[in-house]
């Protein structure tokens, strides 16, 4: 049975954490949708746990992985749009835990040539470390609770109001008026616009710029628009240490503003200079 829209999950190991998402994804206030692993090279553990959990749940998963080789999501998360049963892709990090209403407000939000752009609560390491699979099920994980406020006024948990949910749009427009922008671990495209720009450009191969910013960049050259998802699609980000952009990735990103590349020549399909 076709499904309504494909959620592509990026995973580099960190079992555990795809073990909470699981639990988020079996509570989703919206049943039809496949999930699809992007494997970057995790070891044999993620394909354990798939299996495992794969009688359990409703939707249909999908695992793609590729050797580890090095960091290549762009690479993956390419194989993935081209194996998606879907024409509607929503895109997570597999260290971040969907709201009940995630997928919905993801997809009654949609809008055509658009690009739906949501934000995220930055867990700390000790509200993550405390976070258990109980607290998914029952939802308490969703709510501002005092514990979760306080490690906010200490300045570890960050971004605490993007935990707020609010139906109305009106409301959510007088609460937010800044520029819609992408984060790769939080935006959703029609399947039809990430394959007219060529998917992801694997010329990036360090995280930062090339999930998020580059696409962006490419996708409004060729007409599409950003709307922000802010106080709705909620997602909480668990804890892992920074990491930092790289000089390579950010010479790569200037050359392709430069060149107003919307079409990257290195992605899903392997373009020469004059196609």
């Amino acid at each position: 049975m076709k499904r309504s829209l494909s959620l592509i999950i990026a995973v580099y190991n960190a079992v555990h954490y795809l073990e909470f998402i699981f639990e988020a994804l079996k509570r989703q206030s919206f049943k039809d949708f496949e999930v699809i692993i992007a494997d970057d090279g995790s070891g044999p553990a993620i394909k354990e746990f798939i299996e495992r959990v794969r009688p359990q749940v409703d939707f249909p998963i999908q695992h793609l992985w590729h050797e580890d080789k090095g960091f290549r999501k762009n690479m993956m998360l390419n194989k993935c749009i081209q194996s998606a049963q879907t024409g509607y892709l929503v895109f997570i990090d597999g260290d971040c835990v969907p709201h009940r209403h995630f997928l919905a407000d993801h997809l009654n939000n949609r809008k055509p040539n658009g690009v739906m752009c949501g934000r995220r609560v930055n867990f700390s390491k000790p509200i993550t470390e405390a976070l258990t699979l109980d607290d998914i099920r029952s939802g308490k994980f969703e709510t501002l609770n005092l514990p979760l406020l306080l490690d906010g006024m200490k300045a570890l948990s960050s971004n605490l109001e993007d935990a707020l949910r609010f139906e109305s749009n009106w409301f959510r427009v007088m609460l937010h008026r800044n520029k819609a922008r992408i984060l790769g671990c939080n935006f959703s495209v029609e399947k039809k616009l990430l394959e007219h720009i060529n998917g992801f450009n694997e010329d990036y191969q360090a995280p930062g710029i090339g999930e998020d910013t580059d696409i962006a960049y490419r996708l409004e050259l060729i007409g599409a628009k950003l709307y922000t998802l802010r106080y709705l699609a909620v997602l909480l980000h668990l804890y892992h240490p920074q990491t930092h952009v790289g000089e390579t990735n950010k010479r790569i990103y200037e050359r392709v503003v430069a060149e107003r590349e919307s079409i990257c020549r290195n992605g899903i399909k392997k373009l020469t200079k004059h196609e």
